[in-house]
């Protein structure tokens, strides 16, 4: 599979209807193994607060950092989440917020990502790190 970016749905590997995904409105805007990237709005992701919950910037973070994942995994593997850190630095009450995943690494077991969350001013919101193992896709699915 190619490292290059690509247009955004309908390209996904997988769907994504009645998913969190298309729950929190997360829409793609670039797809690749290296970099993955999409946008999420804070309307309805937020806490009692009004600010946007820590764990909507954490399910973005793990959503697109899996996305490059099983890009780079291609069509007869799977990426599965093992773990992820995130650390929140500042609140957002409206707009969007981008998710963008980099490749730290893209192993033929393992692919770790960085993942930086920023508002609509370009403002780090969150820092998070991601790593999942790639295994065989099991038979008929």
């Amino acid at each position: 599979m190619t490292d290059a970016p690509r247009p955004a749905s309908p390209d996904l590997p997988f769907r994504t209807e009645g998913t969190l995904v298309d729950r929190m409105g997360i829409e793609f805007l670039e797809l690749g193994a290296g970099r993955t990237v999409a946008r999420m709005p804070v309307a309805g992701n937020t806490q009692p607060y009004g600010l946007l919950h820590g764990g909507a910037s954490a399910a973005l973070a793990e959503t697109v950092g899996s996305v490059a994942a099983a890009l780079h995994a291609g069509a007869d593997r799977v990426a599965v989440g093992v773990d992820l850190n995130a650390t929140h630095h500042r609140g957002v009450r409206s707009g969007h917020v981008i998710g963008e995943a980099t490749a730290l690494s893209l192993g033929r077991s393992v692919a770790a990502f960085e993942i930086v969350v920023r508002d609509d001013e370009g403002a780090r919101v969150c820092s998070a790190r991601l790593t999942c193992v790639l295994r065989d896709r099991a038979p008929g699915t």
